[in-house]
């Protein structure tokens, strides 16, 4: 298990600091939306030896090892293949109505990165799969190679924030007519040739925006967040606590705004006295998004453009 023991799980102390307060008590349910390899999942259940786990993961080689490594903690812990937006059903079949801590832990995990056959990395050449669930759905040379062209530009501009996209696009519309893509480095080889030499200077390797928003499309995430974010908050008990890591700006803002709904009083400007069932359901616990420390970083590069935002629920939902 040596792919586990090299993997360090991102800001995992704060994670833990700030789910703590509500998994002290016993028979605390704590659900890790996005199990992995089990780093922030074997934490939680040895910090908090009272909490029982519920864990999520859509990659059925990511549920294998990490069964493996939660097997000391037995009943303990739940592991399901799951897709995290799936979180009411999952609990309902699980008899669980109301749960003490949610963590999300968002973007791809290092077993998928490492993995050369995946097709995720850009820095070594692979099948262009990109799926989390391999069982399921298109991969990404489907995209690559069937999605019209405003629609790749789309999907450029809106996921990977990619400025060169139509440049791009061009590119990948040109050579697929000549023979459909199937290899990530042929993509990063057009990409390079594509774009401007002053845009090739700047911000480490110019496919890495392409090959985020084609993750992005393939995996269907920011609509699975959508979902996902929302559905956790209903299932937090008065008291309970969320924690989401995010590693783009797409991600955190959609966290962000979830969080802040959930934090403002929607009451009509004007009222004297606010009733209950116009008062914040949540409290933010961090100012704006905690980032990870040098010493993170150092310790664990992917840490880098980590972003982290916690809640509490205070109050039920009324009226």
């Amino acid at each position: 298990m040596s792919q586990q023991s090299r993997h360090v799980p991102v800001m995992l102390q704060r994670c833990l600091d700030l789910l703590a307060p509500a998994l002290q008590a016993p028979g605390a349910v704590v659900v890790d939306c996005t199990l992995g390899l089990g780093g922030h999942s074997e934490a939680l259940l040895a910090r908090f030896p009272e909490a029982r786990l519920v864990a999520l993961d859509r990659d059925k080689e990511a549920l294998r090892l990490s069964g493996e490594r939660l097997a000391p903690y037995g009943e303990r812990a739940t592991l399901v293949h799951a897709v995290y937006d799936e979180l009411p059903d999952v609990l309902r079949r699980l008899g669980v109505p109301r749960v003490q801590g949610v963590l999300f832990d968002l973007g791809v995990s290092s077993m998928q990165l490492d993995e050369a056959d995946r097709g995720f990395a850009y820095s070594q050449d692979a099948p262009l799969d990109m799926r989390m669930d391999q069982t399921t759905g298109i991969g990404a040379a489907e995209v690559l190679n069937t999605y019209p062209p405003g629609e790749l530009v789309r999907i450029l501009r809106a996921y990977g924030e990619e400025k060169q996209a139509k440049r791009i696009v061009a590119a990948v519309v040109r050579e697929r007519a000549k023979e459909p893509f199937t290899s990530s480095a042929r993509l990063v080889e057009l990409i390079r040739d594509s774009l401007p030499q002053a845009v090739k200077r700047t911000g480490g390797n110019p496919a890495k925006r392409t090959f985020q928003a084609l993750r992005i499309e393939v995996n269907g995430e920011l609509s699975v967040l959508e979902r996902a974010i929302p559905a956790a908050v209903k299932a937090l008990d008065v008291g309970g606590r969320i924690a989401v890591l995010s590693y783009h700006s797409l991600e955190d803002r959609l966290v962000k705004q979830v969080f802040a709904a959930g934090a403002a009083t929607t009451a009509p400007a004007g009222l004297p006295v606010v009733p209950e069932r116009y008062q914040p359901r949540l409290k933010l616990l961090t100012r704006g998004a905690d980032l990870p420390t040098e010493e993170e970083i150092a310790e664990n590069r992917r840490a880098a453009p980590a972003r982290l935002r916690g809640a509490e629920r205070v109050r039920e939902d009324v009226g």
